[in-house]
Formats: C-alpha cells, sequence, structure tokens
C-alpha cells in the first residue's frame, strides 16, 4: 500500500510538471509569436497540429492554393529553390510551410498528392490546411490578402515569410519577384543566431 501511494505521489508531480512546463512554454514566448495563435490545422499526413508544433525551427511560409495556375506555381517554384540554397547542414532546422487558403479542396490526402508530385516530401516540407476562420487569421498576421472569385480560382497577395524560432516574423518579400538570395541569406542569418 505505501508502493501504491508513494507511485501515486510520483505520478501526481510528473504531471505537474508537465502541465506547468507546457503554460511556462507559451508565457515564455513573444507576445507577437504566431505560436500564440492556438488554431488547429492538419497537415500533408492528415496529422492535427498547432503551429507551436513547428517551434524551434525556422520558418519560410507561403499561402498558396494547389490548383492554381498562375501566381501559385511560381510561388511554389520560389519556395523550391530557397530550400534548395539552404545549407543540407542547416535543413534540418527550417521548416518550408505552405498553407492552403483553399482549405475545402485541400484536404490532406492532396496536400500529401502534391508534395510527392513536386519533390516536396521530405521532412522539411510541412503542408498545412485548416478552417476558413484559422485561415483567415493566419493571413491577416502575415498582412496577405485572398478573396475567393469564383468556384476555382482565388485572388491573393503573393508573399513569402521568415519566422525566427520563437515564431517572430522577421522579414516578407511580395510579389512575383522575390529575392531568393535575400531570403536564403536572412534565413542562414537567424539561424547563426
Amino acid at each position: 500500500m505505501k508502493t501504491l501511494h508513494y507511485f501515486l505521489a510520483v505520478a501526481f508531480l510528473m504531471i505537474s510538471c508537465q502541465q506547468n512546463n507546457n503554460s511556462k512554454v507559451k508565457k515564455d514566448l513573444p507576445s507577437n509569436s504566431i505560436f500564440q495563435l492556438s488554431s488547429e490545422w492538419q497537415n500533408q499526413d492528415g496529422k492535427t497540429v498547432h503551429l507551436k508544433d513547428l517551434q524551434g525551427k525556422t520558418l519560410v511560409v507561403v499561402m498558396i492554393y494547389t490548383t492554381c495556375k498562375t501566381a501559385c506555381p511560381v510561388l511554389v517554384s520560389k519556395m523550391q529553390l530557397i530550400e534548395s540554397k539552404i545549407s543540407r547542414q542547416d535543413i534540418k532546422d527550417v521548416s518550408m510551410v505552405l498553407v492552403s487558403i483553399d482549405p475545402e479542396t485541400d484536404t490532406p490526402e492532396f496536400l500529401k498528392d502534391f508534395a510527392i508530385k513536386n519533390n516536396m516530401d521530405a521532412p522539411q516540407w510541412v503542408f498545412l490546411r485548416s478552417n476558413e476562420a484559422a485561415t483567415q487569421e493566419f493571413a491577416n498576421v502575415l498582412s496577405m490578402k485572398y478573396k475567393k472569385i469564383s468556384p476555382m480560382d482565388f485572388s491573393h497577395s503573393n508573399i513569402i515569410s521568415i519566422f525566427n524560432p520563437q515564431g517572430q516574423l522577421i522579414m516578407q518579400d511580395e510579389g512575383l519577384e522575390i529575392d531568393v538570395d535575400k531570403i536564403v541569406n536572412t534565413v542562414h542569418g537567424v539561424l547563426k543566431g
């Protein structure tokens, strides 16, 4: 009986410490961190994630939709070029994040298929989708505007953003003439700390 009481006391202490550590992590985040957002997302593997699950890595983020035939293929190409220029020893500390503005079409299965077809299925590639409210909230954080203009088409800003491992926005480049080298140099600068 004494052993059981001891075991329960230790288990309770471990759970309390874990809960304190989890709440401490959020409190220790800067107030302008995207990891403060509590929305739920699904990745290309169908796993439910929160933005804070990306904490600890430098993030290169773009919002797209996979059925886009105009600007998004250019943005995806820029992301691939950025990824290819990040040193292979540093890539483990970087997440290349593509967030869908069309969650209705971009199911996890669709995102996974898109990732494989575009050779973007290595661990550093993260595809995310959520509901309309979470997607709009995230777009607002990025000052990214988008609007559905037909059943299959969106008008949207073309922005690639960099976040440090604490989730703070470091830099953005907008337009279809994204300066890839500037982004890569910024990523390397963040990684060097």
